[in-house]
């Protein structure tokens, strides 16, 4: 079997978990290619995706939705005759809350994907700790972590043998999706705001040569200082503030939301409350709770089975 797996991922996240379907698929015997977004439209048509037996997309939870970049790539695969054989497609997506309302991120995803003959009958969310909003604690980004290394393979088998498995229907979720993809422009916008703070930055150029969209740029002032400009193509994955290494970065209208730096995923274990300090100790409890009893309850089910 051949797979091919496109991601897009802001901070991280969602290119650890697209390695642990590589690593899941190549246990199984798939070759495995990875293709990270965003790349030229020409380079995706060079790719013939009539080689490959699998198809996985995966991308962070933006708003609600897909981000702008991984809706492009669906529209721009090669479209498939109704005579060809049908690629088995499937979808990873990762966001720091499981609420109900993650459930229509990839609505329009899957009607441009099935436009272009690819049918998504398999769908996964994966916890993994937020790099906005607030900080999740070592306890808790360690315990996401773990939940997710044992739950790929799972769901990987799940995909090979052709069990189906997509997020049930939500009331309005259609409407709700298409009002809160207000995001994709917004993010032009509110991307004009951010600001580098000038005895913060150091220079180092790491924002501008990471950003996904190149919307920064970097350039001396007649002091010998450096200014970080900041375009309209912002598409709010919030790379550059997070990985500043002096924690520079300001993200416009949302820097009270702002979290800078990596999490140590697999530091000793510790007690996994939402944060360090408490703070947002009862923050959507009752859903975190269930996503990881229905973890641990498809990982014990599969562990017995292969027992």
């Amino acid at each position: 079997m051949r797979a091919l797996i496109f991601y897009f991922s802001g901070t991280g996240n969602t290119k650890k978990v697209a390695e642990l379907y590589a690593a899941a698929l190549k246990a199984e015997g798939a070759s495995v290619s990875l293709c990270e977004l965003p790349v030229e439209p020409s380079a995706i048509k060079s790719v013939d995706v009539r080689d490959y037996d699998l198809i996985g997309i995966g991308y962070p939870i933006h708003s609600f939705n897909a981000p702008k970049i991984v809706l492009s790539l669906c529209k721009s695969l090669p479209k498939l005759a109704k005579t060809e054989h049908k690629i088995k497609t499937f979808i990873f997506k990762t966001s720091g809350e499981p609420v109900r309302m993650s459930d229509v991120s990839s609505l329009k995803m899957r009607a441009l994907l099935r436009r272009r003959g690819y049918d998504a009958q398999n769908e996964y969310q994966y916890l993994m700790p937020y790099n906005i909003i607030f900080r999740h604690s070592a306890g808790m980004a360690g315990k996401m972590w773990q939940t997710a290394k044992a739950l790929v393979p799972v769901d990987v088998a799940e995909i090979l043998t052709g069990k189906k498995r997509l997020p049930k229907k939500l009331f309005m979720g259609g409407v709700l999706a298409w009002i809160l993809r207000v995001e994709h422009w917004g993010a032009h916008v509110n991307g004009v705001f951010y600001r580098a703070s000038k005895s913060k930055c150091i220079g180092c150029g790491l924002c501008e040569r990471t950003c996904p969209v190149d919307n920064i740029t970097l350039r001396k002032t007649e002091d010998g200082k450096t200014k970080v400009a900041f375009g309209g193509k912002c598409i709010m994955c919030v790379r550059c503030a997070f990985k500043c290494p002096t924690a520079a970065i300001d993200i416009g209208l949302f820097k009270s939301w702002k979290v800078n730096g990596e999490y140590e995923l697999n530091a000793p274990e510790q007690n996994p409350v939402l944060t360090a300090s408490g703070k947002h100790v009862n923050y959507c409890k009752k859903a975190y709770d269930k996503y990881f009893a229905d973890a641990e309850k498809r990982i014990n089910a599969s562990r017995s089975l292969s027992v």
